[in-house]
């Protein structure tokens, strides 16, 4: 029969029950089944002892690497690195910019010492690829050599890098290698595979997990949804033993009983300057409102008795769409957004309100968010401020590059090239007539530094993705800004929309993650009201939250 490996390590004890005593053990089996076991008994006794290790030494460190480390590191990143070689298998939840690669690159140094790893392999997303290899120059004298793993190079090297997409075509190369060589496996970014054994990453991860003889998590937003969010990262750590440690924490409603198997180090502990986060509410012209009030009474009723899940999504995405600019409803989304986002044009039976008031509306009245933010963005250019400028929506970009063309905007999306993106990014930065990049969450979410020439940002509309939300943030506040430096976030919601109710579950979402990450940092968020793996971003809590601001609960 076949079962998943971590749940054959779940119930290993059942083999005592096995009617027949002469159980005969594949080799390769057996040593991955053992590490496992050593593995969670060192993991019981890490959660009995309750005790933090003392922070590494940077003398120790560059003893170890025979003078070959020169990166500096901060106090919290030597107790990180400390805390990580003490739980032998390892998860870093700190905040986007505290340095988790170089943590990570500090760890494989020290393991590599004492022959416990001789190479390295990095699963990322293509946007942190050159921080890790400019990180290896930073940090080290002597550079070993490394490698990305992709189409034109199956060839593994001492550190190798590849992103989630690749691991479904390099999976069997991956284990034979992860199987030959101790290696320290590490997934950055690693709430990809929150999924699991359900997802495709997941899956694939869990399953070469054990192969490694060591292995980190890295994660900025490990729990996005909620607790439950962490069983498939603990479980690629713990292999076997992942899952169950969650679900006790969850059973004693002690989320931060988990906190003596990661290190986090917050934004407080950064010593971030102020980070200013306030929410503009704008108001809805009369059309704009009439035809607004008119979808979500459409939309109230169930569209057949088959009704689905997926048919929730097409209904947020279109009250998302209606709460900023009606016109997106005409046309639907362009095939070059996020998964969850595309839709077709909706589809309205003639002589309806909503078609009628639609049909309307562009003669009489401008998207009152698109308006705000280009005041905002001008109002910021004239003081010489750079915007940050988020939306969803690629046709909104579009139009918002339309109207603010006196400003030279730069524009990223998921259809930029490679080379396209990297030259707008560096236009944002170098270029002074460039006073706006325009960009949606989905696509530079992840891996970008913009802080040292950006401290103005603007959400047109958010979703409720809570993970995405507070990567984004980071993107423009994070170590190494200047000690008097003022971020101002604005957050745009258009009054009595479903804007609200996105709000509403970031809070709650921000809530549950201060709860397991005892982050304070976090809690500033929630009160924003009184100031990739192409998948459903709803919950279970978001999807009960929408049937009843849908008047169906």
């Amino acid at each position: 029969m076949s079962i998943e490996l971590g749940q054959f390590l779940e119930n290993l004890a059942g083999l005592g029950r096995w009617p027949n005593s002469a159980v005969v053990w594949d080799e390769e089996l057996a040593r991955m089944v053992t590490a496992a076991v050593q593995d969670g008994k060192y993991l019981e006794q890490l959660i009995a002892s309750g005790a933090q290790a003392r922070p590494l030494s940077l003398t120790a460190l560059a003893e170890a690497s025979d003078g070959n480390w020169k990166g500096a590191l901060t106090a919290f990143q030597l107790r990180d690195i400390g805390q990580m070689l003490n739980m032998r298998q390892a998860a870093n939840f700190s905040v986007p910019g505290a340095g988790k690669t170089r943590t990570a690159l500090a760890v494989y140094s020290m393991l590599k010492h004492q022959g416990l790893a001789t190479s390295l392999v990095v699963v990322a997303p293509k946007s942190a690829h050159e921080s890790w290899t400019s990180e290896l120059a930073e940090v080290f004298s002597k550079v070993p050599p490394h490698a990305i793993l992709g189409p034109g190079l199956t060839e593994f090297s001492e550190v190798t890098l590849l992103n989630y997409e690749r691991l479904i075509s390099a999976q069997s190369s991956l284990a034979k290698h992860l199987a030959e060589s101790p290696t320290l496996l590490v997934l950055d970014e690693a709430h990809r595979m929150k999924r699991g054994p359900d997802g495709v990453y997941g899956s694939i991860c869990l399953s070469l997990g054990p192969l490694a003889s060591r292995r980190i998590a890295l994660s900025g937003t490990p729990v996005p949804n909620g607790i439950s969010d962490l069983q498939s990262l603990m479980e690629f750590v713990w292999p076997g033993r992942g899952r169950s440690l969650v679900a006790r924490a969850v059973e004693s409603e002690k989320a931060n009983s988990l906190s003596t198997v990661f290190t986090r180090t917050t934004k407080t502990e950064l010593g971030l300057p102020t980070l200013s986060i306030t929410t503009q509410r704008v108001k809805l012209p009369p059309l704009h409102r009439k035809l607004y009030d008119a979808l979500l009474g459409q939309f109230a009723e169930p569209i057949d008795e088959n009704e689905r899940i997926d048919d929730l999504g097409r209904i947020i995405v279109y009250l998302l769409m209606a709460a900023t600019s009606p016109a997106l409803l005409a046309v639907g989304s362009s095939r070059l957004e996020a998964l969850q986002f595309r839709v077709p044009p909706l589809k309205l039976p003639a002589g309806s309100l909503v078609r009628s008031l639609l049909a309307e509306l562009p003669d009489h009245e401008m998207s009152p968010k698109l308006l705000e933010t280009v005041r905002i963005v001008r109002e910021n250019a004239a003081l010489g401020r750079k915007t940050l400028v988020w939306s969803t929506f690629l046709r909104n970009i579009a139009t918002l590059e339309e109207m603010l063309g006196s400003m030279n905007p730069a524009v990223v999306t998921g259809g930029s090239a490679p080379e396209d993106r990297a030259s707008s990014l560096e236009r944002f930065k170098d270029d002074p007539e460039c006073m706006v990049l325009i960009s949606n969450p989905a696509t530079l979410g992840e891996g970008i530094s913009l802080h040292k020439h950006c401290h103005e940002a603007v959400y047109i509309d958010r979703d409720f993705a809570a993970g995405r939300f507070l990567q984004s943030l980071d993107r423009i506040h994070r170590l190494g800004l200047a000690e008097n430096t003022v971020t101002n976030i604005r957050i745009l919601v258009a009054d009595g929309t479903i804007d609200d109710l996105v709000a509403s579950r970031l809070s709650e979402k921000i809530r549950l993650m201060d709860s397991v990450l005892d982050d304070p940092s976090l809690r500033q968020l929630i009160d924003l009201e009184e100031d990739l793996e192409n998948g459903s971003v709803l919950d279970a809590s978001d999807v009960e939250a929408v049937w009843a601001y849908l008047g169906r609960s």
